[in-house]
């Protein structure tokens, strides 16, 4: 059995091909969810990673995946093999992690849930080959090296995919999107802490219409 197969490449890449940009969002407001992914969807940014760092991560996710048509709301910040299961059945069609173990492989091959494993430096992106994955998120991206790491991996670990996150805003996210290994980027600059407090949802929108300006080219 090929790796693609055994740990859903095929898939990943779909889902990082479906938006130039994924919004890394932590809910600290239940109430949120449902009208802030409907503007991020309204505005052209349909990957949604709904991250666990609050209590409302998985009601989020369960509000998201039923409520939001167009929706593909994964689950970010998986740092438990407890939490594999719990996301898919919320609803969450993928999982992202900040870093890579044991435990974590061991959950996403039993789980079924398709894993973007967080990973920062070479010797972490051959280990996450070696367990089957070629598709990873470089964390944290800037402080990882940014472009200049990803352009270096790129020679001898040219069959990895990333998805760059941490430190990217909308200004430096096209030098990462024109890296040949980088599909799409992270980014928590679509959903500010204060528009979300605000409710301003028609602002979402429009950061979101920007960002899905950013299109990859393929």
């Amino acid at each position: 059995m090929t790796s693609t197969n055994l740990l859903y490449g095929n898939q990943l890449l779909d889902i990082m091909r479906a938006s130039p940009v994924i919004p890394v969002i932590a809910i600290d407001d239940i109430e949120h969810a449902v009208p802030l992914a409907k503007a991020l969807v309204a505005g052209g940014i349909r990957v949604l990673e709904v991250t666990l760092r609050t209590v409302h991560g998985l009601p989020a996710i369960r509000a998201i995946a039923e409520q939001v048509p167009g929706a593909i709301v994964g689950v970010g910040t998986l740092t438990q093999a407890d939490e594999f299961v719990a996301a898919r059945d919320a609803g969450a069609v993928f999982g992202v992690s900040p870093g890579l173990t044991p435990a974590l492989i061991a959950a996403a091959k039993s789980s079924g849930l398709p894993l973007l494993p967080g990973v920062m430096t070479p010797s972490e992106v051959m280990a996450a080959r070696e367990a089957g994955f070629r598709q990873l998120k470089l964390f944290p991206a800037v402080p990882a090296g940014g472009v200049g790491m990803l352009n270096a991996i790129a020679g001898p670990l040219g069959d990895v995919t990333f998805c760059p996150t941490g430190g990217i805003s909308l200004e430096t996210a096209p030098d990462f999107l024109a890296c040949k290994n980088v599909a799409c980027v992270g980014g928590s600059w679509l959903t500010p802490k204060d528009v979300l407090k605000s409710g301003d949802w028609a602002r979402i929108t429009a950061l979101a219409a920007a960002a899905s300006k950013l299109r990859k080219a393929l």
